[in-house]
């Protein structure tokens, strides 16, 4: 490790700070953090980690809901040099225990209320508990508010690892990505350049925290960029409008932006203050894009990322914004498009897979070296597994996804895991889960289920079955009852028949 110059991103986000009194976050109850505040809270939160045995390089695992404190957590962990792993509200103590047997962390912080099955999770690995209310509060800030704000940030090297980020595979196994202190900065550095951030910008910050976009895009930037946001604990349509009278900058998912358009009071006027909207994490339709336009005058920028990767394209700030497409490579990102059965690279305007290189690009996925190769071509291409192409003018477009992952209110989801949820059940042959286009979540998960002969299984019986063994964003919105799937001649359920017999299943009146 090279620690002549430390790339810990805490360091880099916070060395050189002109300016300490400068605001850094805003809370809905007129709260102002300074970033001379956030220092010295991640000061006293990193004391407390490390007091509780977190040592350089280990896990910290944390399931909160979002808050000030959340975000701190992160940055002291960084700041201590061990590797942050934040965990998705929704998910339940059945979906947790894997997490956290695979990733082996020293601590798991997780809402008081959860504590117990939390604690017996944890205790399997030898993992200590500490708590973390959606009010801030809990065993580990009544801790952090007795210690010293003095900590001397741990040096680390570019490769090293900053935090693990699950996603999944079609296999129903996840894989933890791992991502290190230059694989965020970078990326980081490259947003607030190209999406022309400076310390005058206030971001409306109404994006979960526990996700790329929402912890690494939103957060990161605007710290790089010196300016700050306001910190909302999840998306209030009526309290955003009224806040762009005094913020510039709204990071949003597809659902923010169709929630926002039934908002009457969204107008030229109400938007005037802002300078960017930007919208990622699932698919905005073209539709969407163009009444935005039409109603306020801003084009919104999408940008195409993925948990591995961080932001891998955008549209551009200056110049066409292009409906459906999620614009160029970001400066020192390498995009192309490949055949998936050869590799070959493909000409412009032609389909086939996306892959990317560049520093933004993950080391590879947490103990699974088999798959971390698979996935990386010989000359360091990572193979998204995304179809899509490069049009003629160099706007790189996503048309579809390989493995059929759905992508539903900005949260991936693989059917894999829901289809074997669903198939255990009494009753069912077999199942197959799609995404269908939705207004509102870019894409519906929808199940396709093939019961007994004389079964008595129906839709409410499955939904029934599903409870409190998915999180809610992996819950079908609908389930269809079938005779058979249809399947080519090699016994494959083609799913793209089934999207096309569903795929106006929500866009009916």
């Amino acid at each position: 490790m090279n620690t002549a110059a430390n790339a810990n991103l805490f360091s880099r986000l916070f060395d050189g700070l002109d300016d300490p009194g400068r605001i850094a976050i805003e809370q809905l109850d007129g709260t102002k953090i300074s970033y001379a505040d956030l220092i010295a809270r991640t000061g006293q939160m990193a004391n407390v980690l490390v007091s509780r045995g977190v040592k350089v390089g280990d896990r910290v695992a944390a399931q909160t809901e979002k808050s000030v404190q959340g975000l701190v957590l992160y940055l002291a962990t960084v700041r201590a040099g061990a590797i942050y792993l934040p965990l998705n509200t929704a998910y339940t103590l059945n979906e947790l225990d894997y997490f956290i047997t695979d990733a082996e962390p020293s601590l798991v912080v997780c809402d008081p209320s959860k504590a117990e099955g939390v604690g017996a999770i944890a205790a399997k690995v030898g993992a200590r508990v500490e708590t973390l209310g959606p009010d801030g509060k809990g065993s580990l800030t009544d801790a952090a508010d007795k210690a010293s704000p003095e900590f001397k940030t741990v040096a680390r090297g570019n490769d090293d690892l900053a935090a693990i980020l699950y996603t999944s595979g079609t296999t129903g196994r996840s894989k933890g990505a791992m991502l290190s202190h230059d694989n965020l900065a970078s990326n980081s550095l490259s947003l607030v350049d190209y999406w022309r951030f400076t310390k005058d910008d206030v971001l409306i910050h109404a994006l979960p925290i526990y996700h790329t976009h929402g912890l690494f895009v939103a957060s990161n930037v605007t710290l790089f960029a010196r300016a700050s946001m306001i910190f909302l604990p999840k998306f209030d349509p009526d309290l955003i409008i009224k806040l762009m009278a005094r913020a510039t900058v709204l990071m949003g998912v597809p659902t923010f932006y169709t929630r926002l358009l039934q908002n009457r009071a969204l107008n030229r006027e109400t938007t005037r203050h802002m300078r960017l909207f930007v919208s990622g994490s699932a698919p905005l339709l073209a539709d969407t894009h163009r009444e935005w336009s039409a109603r306020t005058g801003h084009a919104v920028l999408e940008r195409y990322g993925m948990t591995e990767t961080n932001m891998n394209t955008s549209n551009p700030y200056e110049g066409e914004r292009v409906p459906g497409a999620v614009g160029f490579p970001l400066p020192g990102v390498s995009a192309r498009v490949t055949d998936p059965e050869t590799g070959k690279v493909l000409p412009p305007e032609t389909i086939g897979v996306i892959e990317v290189k560049g520093p933004n690009v993950f080391k590879g996925y947490w103990r699974m070296p088999e798959k971390t190769k698979t996935e990386f071509r010989d000359d360091g291409f990572f193979i998204t597994g995304d179809l899509g192409k490069i049009d003629a003018k160099g706007y790189v477009h996503i048309l579809g996804r390989g493995k059929d992952l759905v992508i539903s209110g900005g949260f991936n989801v693989y059917p894999k895991e829901i289809e074997s949820e669903i198939d255990a059940m009494p009753g069912v042959v077999e199942s197959a889960v799609i995404g269908v286009a939705h207004a509102d979540f870019g894409e519906g998960v929808t199940a396709v289920v093939v019961r007994q002969p004389g079964g008595a299984i129906d839709e409410a019986a499955v939904l029934n079955g599903l409870e409190g063994r998915l999180a809610k964003f992996k819950m079908p919105k609908r389930v269809f009852i079938v005779d058979e799937l249809p399947r080519n001649t090699m016994g494959k359920v083609q799913k793209n028949i089934l999207r096309d017999t569903y795929k106006d299943i929500y866009t009916k009146k």
